[in-house]
């Protein structure tokens, strides 16, 4: 009677020795699936967490959440700083560090986009700011998916309203990169400016900031066969403090639609060079 009395428990060791054989010769998970999770779960806290901050809004579809391909080592404008921090989906403040969007654009795998660039050249000029970036993008949304009431402007909305709160500071602008999948269909291509116009008023009311400064990217590339009439929606925003850094010509990787690393570059010290000029011409002014 004793063995047989065992045998519940021989077999639950079997059971437990099958599954560690499993494994140890089971072969990981992908990296390039993985390691944007990977990274986000590791973040670094800075001293300057608590201090004011001069904040952005990084809003659109995926080449603003960064599909550029991290080489190693990164360049410079792509590496961590202590004075720029990102808002994690947890709410917390951590140094900002790429994939910037590894826990909220959770689909695909993330890489490199403009907003690690942008800092730095915000840094260049004024290196003693604190910078607080709020990541928002997803990739393959299309604009009316960023209408007031649907899930993706309440999370930018709220979580920008989070970063107000979490530190204060306050917010310099929205840099927005979205419409290439507005390029597939007739429709949505020509509807386009209407949404981009509800949509920079709705921002304005709901947070509370009448001239909040929205710098948005005209597209590079689309999805579909009409980019061009999206792109000239984009040129024909008439609402003031909304301006445009084109990046067509930039270039792409060889999907055709991603920017490439090299362009990211590029496109954020662009973004750069726009904030700092509307922020000077703005002071000049007053």
């Amino acid at each position: 009677m004793k063995p047989a009395a065992r045998r519940p428990l021989l077999l639950c060791a079997l059971a437990a020795a099958a599954a560690l054989s499993f494994l140890l010769v089971a072969p990981p998970p992908p990296l390039a699936a993985h390691l944007s999770t990977l990274l986000a779960a590791l973040p670094v806290t800075s001293p300057y967490a608590p201090r004011p901050k001069l904040l952005f809004l990084l809003a659109g579809q995926s080449n603003m959440a960064g599909r550029g391909l991290a080489p190693t080592p990164l360049p410079p404008p792509f590496r961590p700083h202590p004075r720029v921090l990102r808002l994690a989906a947890s709410r917390r403040w951590v140094v900002a560090s790429p994939p910037l969007h590894a826990d909220i654009d959770t689909h695909k795998a993330c890489g490199l986009g403009p907003a690690m660039p942008f800092a730095h050249r915000l840094l260049g000029a004024s290196p003693d700011l604190v910078l607080g970036l709020v990541p928002s993008a997803v990739g393959g949304t299309r604009i009316w998916m960023w209408a007031r009431g649907e899930p993706l402007y309440e999370a930018a909305v709220a979580r920008a309203r989070a970063a107000l709160g979490a530190g204060g500071g306050a917010l310099g602008a929205v840099l927005w990169f979205q419409g290439e999948s507005d390029t597939i269909e007739l429709d949505d291509a020509t509807g386009y400016g209407g949404r981009m116009e509800r949509l920079v008023n709705d921002l304005r009311a709901d947070l509370g900031i009448p001239d909040l400064l929205v710098i948005q990217v005209g597209l590079a590339s689309g999805e579909g066969n009409y980019t061009d009439i999206v792109r000239e929606a984009q040129k024909n925003i008439r609402l003031p403090n909304v301006i445009l850094v084109d990046a067509i010509g930039l270039p792409l990787r060889d999907d055709q639609l991603h920017l490439s690393t090299e362009a990211q570059l590029r496109l954020g010290d662009m973004l750069g060079q726009a904030y700092l000029k509307f922020n000077s011409s703005t002071e000049s002014r007053q």
